[in-house]
Formats: C-alpha cells, sequence, structure tokens
C-alpha cells in the first residue's frame, strides 16, 4: 500500500507541476509542503464519503486555505479499492496547514455537514496524514 501511495503522489506532484499557480514557491520562511492523506471506510461507506467531498469538504478545504491537488482511489480490490480515499493537498508551509486545519475543524458549516452525514455511523475507520516536503529537484518545490 505504502509503495502505492508512494507512487500516486510522484505522479501527482510531476503533473501538478505545470498547474501550480497560485502556490507560493518554497523559501527559507514559506517552506510549501503537501499533504498526503489516506482515508479508509467502513464497508459501504465510500459512496456517501465521496459525496462529502463533492458537496461540501473540497469547498470547505479552499475556504480555509488548503489548494486541493487532487483524489484517487487505488484501482486493486487488494490494495483497497472499495474502501480506500488518497488526495494531496498543497499548503503555504507547515505552519499554514496546521492554522487551515484548525479553522476547518472549528468551522460551524464543517461540523454540521460532518454530522448529518454521519448520522448513520462514522465515514472513517482510520485517516492518515503524511506532510512531505519537495526535495531540491522536485519541479514543485
Amino acid at each position: 500500500m505504502k509503495t502505492t501511495l508512494l507512487l500516486i503522489v510522484a505522479s501527482v506532484l510531476a503533473a501538478a507541476a505545470s498547474s501550480s499557480a497560485g502556490l507560493l514557491p518554497a523559501t527559507d520562511s514559506n517552506q510549501r509542503v503537501f499533504e498526503l492523506r489516506t482515508y479508509h471506510t467502513p464497508p459501504g461507506k465510500m459512496p456517501a464519503l465521496h459525496a462529502r467531498f463533492r458537496d461540501h469538504s473540497i469547498a470547505l478545504l479552499e475556504r480555509h486555505g488548503m489548494k486541493v491537488v487532487g483524489f484517487w482511489v487505488p484501482t486493486d480490490a487488494d490494495k483497497g479499492s472499495a474502501d480506500t480515499l488518497v488526495y494531496v493537498l498543497a499548503h503555504q508551509s507547515r505552519a499554514a496547514a496546521d492554522a487551515s486545519w484548525a479553522a476547518f475543524r472549528a468551522d460551524p458549516e464543517w461540523v454540521k455537514v460532518k454530522a448529518e452525514s454521519e448520522k448513520d455511523g462514522s465515514l472513517t475507520t482510520k485517516v492518515e496524514s503524511v506532510f512531505m516536503s519537495p526535495t531540491d529537484y522536485s519541479p514543485m518545490k
């Protein structure tokens, strides 16, 4: 699974290199970071998770300063195609990411959307987050 996710990240960042408008370049005081997030869902909850992102979460993430790079699902059943969602966010810095997530989680609209979408149970069983800095040879630095 980790190998698959790393391949996804490499592909995403390479593809995003040509469309990085709106993101600040990396500097000593403002190191852009990328966040790889992986959500695992209980059986049957993936459609509801997709709907929550499609209908609400993307706009809320962007409202709070997070740039959505893209979303993916594994193509192979043994890698989680039925219950795994992977996405990448770009942040101006790690501090900006922390502030954005704090504001996102406190947003009354998010609190309402989350509660409504989880009235029949949580949409996730596990959420993983990995922050990454581009290498000096990365086209996304």
